[in-house]
């Protein structure tokens, strides 16, 4: 049976700090010169068009590529000196998901860092997974392959095993792009649960709206940092001007975004785009 109370919060906390970051492909700049430090606990949002490095950040933060310049610092000592505590939580189009696995063995992976890849599931590991699925409502899916769900319950059951894996920092590439309400709903519920736990929790999406409403903290990029700090401070037109260039419009004071999410040619009629309502909010 699941734990009727919520995983314990990390036992210690983590700060990140990175330091002149900069990653290239084949002698290209994908980020260059990228320096921030977040506290525990954050909720941070990193916000850029696209290829802008988001992804290429994430990857980074986890090691999966290499920083040509700079340094990255969690708790203090470099990737690699500490125990599995960054979870990552890829682009759902980034995923394989033809591979036949229940939704209790992806989970499970969650747990290999600490397992060891030979190892047998112990009856924590299980209880762990148990409870991660539970979190995220996929428990009455433990048994079924993970290529028979919708793709919003495929992204539930990637947050769950990220959360089996019991982080310090959750990173998660766009969570919010094709997923339906009910998932959604879910992934605000766990990122109430994570800052209560003290787990700090980096989202990359293209929703300003959401950016300036429901996190602490933003990281505008374009390939450099733009400007990281408080929404309020960071989303004015002079950063979102820098970051965005043309694809920023800038109507009776209020900064709209016209990127990718709007289908087409750009037009004058913003409001049958798609990406925003008559209020002038993001959808």
């Amino acid at each position: 049976m699941p734990f009727a109370e919520p995983l314990p919060a990390p036992l210690h906390p983590a700060r990140m700090d990175v330091e002149g970051l900069s990653v290239a492909y084949d002698g290209r700049y994908a980020l260059q010169g990228l320096s921030f430090r977040l506290e525990h606990g954050s909720r941070v949002a990193v916000v850029g068009p696209n290829g802008a490095g988001k992804s290429t950040l994430f990857k980074a933060l986890v090691g999966l590529v290499a920083a040509r310049e700079g340094s990255i610092l969690i708790h203090g000592l470099p990737l690699g000196g500490h125990q599995d505590c960054v979870a990552y939580v890829p682009q759902r189009e980034n995923v394989d998901w033809n591979f036949p696995v229940t939704v209790r063995d992806v989970v499970m992976m969650g747990r290999y860092g600490q397992l060891g890849w030979l190892s047998r599931p112990r009856k924590r590991d299980r209880d762990i997974v148990a409870d991660s699925l539970a979190q995220m409502g996929m428990a009455d899916f433990a048994g079924r392959s993970i290529n028979e769900l919708s793709g919003g319950q495929q992204q539930r059951v990637f947050l769950a095993r990220a959360l089996a894996q019991e982080p310090h920092i959750f990173l998660m590439d766009e969570p919010f792009n094709g997923v339906d309400a009910p998932t959604q709903e879910a992934t605000f519920a766990l990122l109430d649960r994570l800052r209560r736990d003290g787990v700090t929790a980096l989202i990359s999406t293209h929703d300003l709206n959401l950016a300036a409403t429901r996190f602490d903290r933003v990281l505008l990029l374009n390939r450099e940092l733009v400007a990281e700090g408080p929404p309020a401070q960071v989303l004015v037109e002079s950063n979102l001007t820098r970051a965005f260039g043309s694809v920023l419009l800038v109507t009776e004071g209020k900064n709209f975004l016209v990127d990718e999410c709007c289908p087409g040619e750009h037009t004058n009629n913003y409001d049958k785009t798609g990406c925003l309502d008559e209020g002038g909010e993001f959808r």
